[in-house]
């Protein structure tokens, strides 16, 4: 009865939408009304009291826990079984007897799946190779990957856990010192590519990396890349197609004519070169997952097997446990492997068996593969949300109507998510929020964010739109990936939730921002078997993150809001995180752009709601009244500042000098404000010791960084 008068309604809707424009809202409205009251379902209940999240278990220390356990001790694994991650693959092979890995082998094209079984034997055979092509078994041996998502990623990552072997994950962005500082400090000999243009940039850069000897690419290749890999001394391995029988080992060693520079040894793949297993104890090194290294090289970050599947547990045990992940579930792996967030993620789904398919490599084609594979979990960041949410902005912006029915459709489900209901079957969700759901490919369950913050009035419309469990958790990679998140049936937002159950928070004074524990406000502190061993070789940079006790001092500032949820308000360092989840550091940009003509001082500000900087500059007076007499603009400073045409002239010129500096395109300013006064003492603009004072230039010039961003529709 439901469907037929559901039906109906949809009919009434579309016509009178053509005859009477907003009479329909009238229409809407009693229909949604009538659905509302017969299809009604029971409010979700959230596990704890909502306004006593977590609670205080040292009082002294300000300690908190999470109140989703009446025993407050720490949480560590989910199941006996599965105590590092290469068991937890293991556990996902016993409960799944369904497919485990897909890719699409084009637009258009299907899903192919592999079993859990299949990509089990692939790995063992992936493992076995590297070892009979010189890759000593053992937690002492690194293996470097730099890929893109994708099933062979997986097929690595799984062949090194099987021999104990630590994979360290390189990426795009970290840039080319970047890689090269990683592949020095970790020794690494061998280093696992996707397609050809990574293993030139890596033979580019051979010189300087001496212990690089070995590279697997995956993706075919021509004869040219083997004879560059030939001429730098290094043997490229191919690893042969998935469903291929044979392992490929080629070798330029002691050959010196052209014809024969590739020597093509057949590994088969049979029981008698299969090497015996050596799996990882708990406490083993799982990977070496390094941070950008904003402020100088990056850090490697030391994580357990133990740490990840701790991790990944208390996740599952604060959110999708409540809705219990099975192999009838769906993930889309599309978030960098590179980074512990998707990767524990990926380990979370291994362990339950669930089906994981691979996006295409273009995030421009993201929509086709959802709607194509049609996840049940979708993990994700701000970024995507932010996305969608402006695509709808922008489709009913220019229509009074449109917008008026968001607007009503908006008010009619936030009303029902205040009071724990959540669905998507309403007449809302058929006349206006369907082909948002689509987006996703209309079966989402469940929705995770994190990795930056999101805009409360994104978060409230992703919630109503796709009428599901919408959860933000935050943390780094220091502490694996989570420390804090929602509950389920979690109804506020602008907050990023509560303790793990696996760890503990407190809040510590940070004097010179005026922030008191004593006031529910400081830095945060993580604490727990999520929290990292330590920084690869480099002790004094540990020492600063972990203090004696085995607190991580985050450099994040949060709040204790009154209801026990953690919200995240501001950066202790000149670090910050942008939108898409990049951090910059601030005070290392504005050094690059002091060396621009025109700059005499600049105060590079961020958001991290925003994906772009902005900044204040205070032009040098004697550059620039030399450069406007010769190029007709005013000499007067304070004209010279409100001039376009100037403003213009030096974003141009510090996007130069940032270019020829290595900035790279999300460290570069947006836009500018020309000021005319300089920072000072005396305006209070600058340290004693002549730095910017960040905490106070962020309140002086709030306005102005604000209109900037609003300039750009941001």
């Amino acid at each position: 009865m439901a469907d037929v008068a559901l039906s109906q309604v949809q009919e009434m809707v579309r016509e009178n939408a053509r005859l009477l424009g907003v009479g329909v809202l009238t229409l809407a409205g009693a229909a949604a009304a009538s659905l509302y009251l017969n299809s009604r379902p029971e409010p979700f209940l959230p596990p704890i009291d909502p306004d006593n999240q977590s609670i205080v278990i040292d009082e002294k220390e300000r300690v908190r826990a999470s109140g989703l356990r009446s025993d407050t001790s720490l949480f560590t694994f989910l199941y006996d079984d599965a105590k590092t991650t290469y068991e937890a693959f293991l556990r996902g092979l016993r409960v799944s007897k369904r497919a485990m890995s897909g890719k699409r082998s084009g637009p258009g094209k299907p899903f192919i799946w592999l079993s859990y079984q299949e990509v089990k034997d692939k790995s063992h055979r992936f493992g076995s190779g590297l070892i009979n092509a010189g890759v000593n078994p053992g937690n002492s041996s690194f293996v470097g990957i730099y890929s893109s998502n994708r099933i062979e990623w997986a097929v690595a990552d799984l062949g090194c856990q099987t021999f104990s072997i630590v994979p360290v994950p390189l990426y795009d962005t970290l840039g080319p010192e970047a890689c090269r500082f990683i592949i020095n400090q970790t020794n690494l000999s061998t280093v696992i590519c996707d397609n050809t243009s990574k293993v030139k940039k890596l033979l580019e850069e051979v010189s300087k990396t001496p212990s690089l000897k070995r590279i697997v690419v995956m993706d075919p290749h021509s004869d040219d890349l083997k004879k560059l890999a030939s001429d730098h001394d290094v043997k490229l391995f191919t690893s042969a197609r998935l469903s291929a029988q044979e392992f490929l080992i080629l070798s330029s060693k002691g050959r010196s004519d052209t014809a024969n520079i590739v020597q093509i040894f057949h590994i088969t793949l049979g029981k008698e070169n299969l090497q015996d297993p050596l799996p990882p104890a708990p406490d083993d090194l799982a990977t070496l997952c390094y941070t950008s290294g904003t402020t100088g090289d990056p850090k490697g970050v030391m994580l357990t097997h133990a740490n990840i599947v701790i991790n990944l547990s208390a996740v599952y045990f604060q959110a999708m446990g409540i809705f219990s992940l099975t192999s009838a579930d769906v993930h889309l792996s599309y978030l960098p492997l590179a980074h512990m967030f998707e990767r524990g993620m990926h380990s979370m789904m291994f362990m339950h068996g669930v089906k994981i398919g691979y996006f295409q490599g273009d995030i421009r084609k993201l929509t086709e593969d959802l709607m194509e594979l049609k996840p049940t979990v979708f993990i994700t960041v701000p970024r995507v949300l932010n996305r969608i949410y402006d695509k709808i902005q922008a489709a009913v912006h220019h229509s009074w109507f449109k917008s008026l029915l968001l607007k009503w459709a908006l008010a009619s489900k936030t009303a029902e998510v205040k009071q724990g209901i959540i669905r998507n079957n309403t007449i809302w969700d058929k006349i206006v929020f369907g082909k948002v759901q689509k987006l996703l490919g209309g079966r989402a369950r469940i929705i995770l964010t994190g990795s930056a913050p999101i805009a409360a009035s994104v978060f409230d419309f992703i919630r109503c739109a796709f009428g599901c469990f919408v959860m933000e958790g935050y943390g780094q990679t220091e502490c694996t990936a989570g420390a804090t998140l929602q509950i389920p049936g979690e109804t506020g937002s602008g907050h990023v939730g509560i303790p793990l159950v696996c760890n503990y928070i407190k809040l510590i004074d940070v004097e010179e921002m005026d922030y008191y524990a004593k006031d529910n406000v400081g830095e945060i502190c993580v604490k727990g078997g999520n929290v990292m061993k330590g920084y690869y070789l480099n002790p004094e940079k540990t020492a600063e993150a972990l203090d004696d006790d085995g607190w991580l001092h985050t450099g994040d500032i949060g709040t204790w809001l009154p209801n026990g949820t953690l919200k995240v308000i501001d950066r202790r360092k000149n670090i910050f995180k942008l939108a898409q989840g990049e951090y910059v550091a601030a005070e290392r940009i504005e050094n690059v752009y002091q060396k621009s003509q025109f700059v005499a001082q600049v105060f590079v500000e961020g958001d991290s709601l925003k994906p772009c900087l902005m900044a204040v500059v205070v032009p040098d007076e004697e550059v620039v009244k030399a450069f406007a007499e010769n190029n007709g603009l005013p000499t007067d400073m304070a004209k010279f500042c409100q001039s376009q045409a100037a403003k213009d002239i030096i974003l141009k010129d510090m996007i130069e000098v940032g270019k020829a500096n290595g900035l790279r395109g999300f460290e570069q300013t947006k836009d500018i404000y020309l000021q005319a006064e300089p920072f000072s003492l005396e305006n209070d603009l600058l340290t004693p010791t002549m730095k910017n004072k960040r905490h106070t230039l962020r309140k002086a010039f709030k306005e102005v960084v604000d209109s900037l961003y609003k300039k750009h529709d941001l």
